[in-house]
């Protein structure tokens, strides 16, 4: 029990903190000595970390605990890094009761994460996996978690996590009266690849699945162009069912930004499936990128490892639009503060839906258009040069007609056309072995010369349309990085005129409705 007389004690607790999405070591430091009754927080604290001040002292109370009634001073260290969030409450409370001498047990090698609820009861707070990730890294043997975290936690191996609801449960288990169980949950993998949305729905439309087929197998970026009701959306809700399975890695890292931005679902051990995020095009650009005085993720970083579908493109905000250049061209974002600068990875695949025009039946068999040349013009600028430049494929989404829709020809399953992206990407696999490089998309100039080697006629087709439609050098070697990934889809090592033929063609859209 705490010392009545006053005399000098000292205690100190590991913890972890986090900015943004890097996390760093933290040590909890509690001094109690004599003088008059107070009870300080130092450490560059934000306001949620000074509010713990209450909460810990009610949770020692209601919990049959003494609190000190001394002078108490309580160090979060680093001293010189801001420290965010109500996670520290637990570290905070273990500290004053290993102090006060009310907690027995050895404390050295455990970490302590977790909020506090009035009466002890320990509550789910956001990012719990990368700070575990960063207790591992510390050289810590387990660290309390809240059990409400208790499965995101479980993800990370070489290290105990155990789940706790009271606070007695963390002190039973220090004094070795009650020991928690380690959480640990196996991730069933079939409904990771269960899918409920398939390609055989959607009828017709041949050319655009082999253009979604050829954007899913090389992470390229894609653009649909057509009227209303062809299919679009349609088509891009079902990209999730022919891209490939996410490795180990790919998980972790998305599930740190989920776990971070608090999107994490209930009971979810790990984001296993791609993500497919399809904002609406009334979001802010901070919407998109992230931010906030406390930086958290935007839609562009959560669909990190997965794709980003916009719909009615030419409707979201110009400077919603310009904020894509960063991300689609290096692959993070980085929000800079006052209190500092955040970077989040945003590897994803871009998918856009636009009309043709503001009334959406330009080049309708059937609907006639009533836009004047000056609208269509009007719209289609909305789209500026270096964002569709950063656009890999663009495809035409025609009307389907009658017999189509109502024939009985069976159509490929997405099963089927996941095979063969499957394929294509384990070629890729090897081809980028020990580089940070994942798809044909994500080349460098240098791996673009290495590795998109054309034959002698696929070279004098390039040669003979990089002047006849234009293209920049950003499109010429989006172009080649195209028809790399059509060379994997047939299995051909080099790149054949007929590769390059279908890559051309997806991007020649721009001289109807831009130029």
């Amino acid at each position: 029990m705490y010392n009545i007389f006053g005399d000098y004690m000292f205690a100190k607790i590991k913890s972890e903190g986090i900015y943004g999405i890097n996390t760093f070591d933290v040590t909890v430091e509690a001094d109690i000595s004599s003088g008059l009754p107070r009870f300080d927080v130092v450490g560059l604290p934000d306001a949620a970390v000074k509010e713990s001040r209450e909460r810990v002292r009610a949770s020692i109370k209601n919990s049959g605990y003494t609190f000190p009634i001394s002078r108490i001073t309580v160090n979060i260290a680093p001293a010189d890094v801001k420290k965010e969030g109500s996670f520290y409450d637990l570290p905070i409370l273990v500290s004053l009761l290993k102090a006060s001498s009310q907690l027995k047990g050895a404390t050295y090698d455990y970490s302590f994460i977790g909020e506090l609820s009035l009466d002890g009861e320990i509550r789910g707070v956001n990012g719990v996996l990368p700070m575990v990730l960063q207790a591992k890294e510390n050289g810590v043997g387990a660290v309390f978690v809240p059990f409400e975290n208790a499965d995101e936690g479980s993800v990370v191996s070489g290290i105990d996590v155990l789940p706790a609801r009271h606070i007695n449960d963390v002190l039973a288990h220090l004094s070795g009266e009650k020991l928690i169980t380690p959480a640990f949950k196996e991730l069933d993998e079939e409904s990771v690849l269960m899918e409920t949305l398939d390609f055989a729905d959607v009828k017709g439309q041949a050319k655009v699945k082999r253009a979604l087929e050829v954007a899913a197998a090389g992470g390229h970026n894609c653009i649909m162009i057509g009227t209303p009701g062809t299919g679009k959306s349609m088509m891009a809700k079902r990209l999730g069912s022919i891209m490939p399975q996410m490795t180990f890695d790919e998980q972790i890292e998305t599930t740190k930004i989920y776990s971070v931005a608090g999107e994490l679902p209930r009971g979810a051990r790990l984001i296993a499936k791609r993500p497919f995020r399809a904002p609406h095009h009334t979001v802010s650009a901070q919407g998109l990128t992230g931010g906030g005085t406390s930086p958290k993720p935007g839609e562009i970083s959560l669909a990190h490892n997965g794709v980003l579908f916009m719909d009615e493109f030419p409707e979201f905000d110009r400077r919603a639009k310009e904020s894509l250049r960063q991300p689609l061209e290096d692959g993070i974002v980085t929000i800079t503060r006052a209190s500092g600068t955040v970077t989040y990875p945003s590897d994803i695949m871009l998918v856009a839906a636009m009309n043709p025009c503001p009334c959406g039946y330009a080049g309708h068999p059937t609907i006639e258009c009533t836009c004047s040349d000056a609208a269509r013009k009007r719209y289609n600028d909305k789209i500026s040069g270096p964002i569709l430049d950063r656009i890999d494929i663009h495809v035409e989404v025609s009307t389907v007609n009658y017999e189509q829709l109502r024939g009985d020809k069976k159509e490929e399953s997405s099963e089927q056309i996941r095979q063969r992206i499957n394929t294509a990407r384990s070629i890729q696999n090897e081809r980028f072995k020990g580089t940070p490089v994942k798809c044909n998309a994500k080349m460098t100039p240098a791996m673009t010369r290495k590795f998109c080697i054309l034959s002698e006629d696929a070279d004098a087709l390039m040669n003979a349309s990089y002047d006849a439609i234009g293209m920049s050098p950003r499109a010429h070697d989006k172009i080649l990085r195209i028809s790399r990934t059509i060379a994997d889809l047939a299995s051909s090592e080099t790149i054949e005129v007929s590769h390059v033929a279908e890559a051309i063609q997806y991007r020649t859209l721009d001289r109807k409705y831009w130029r």
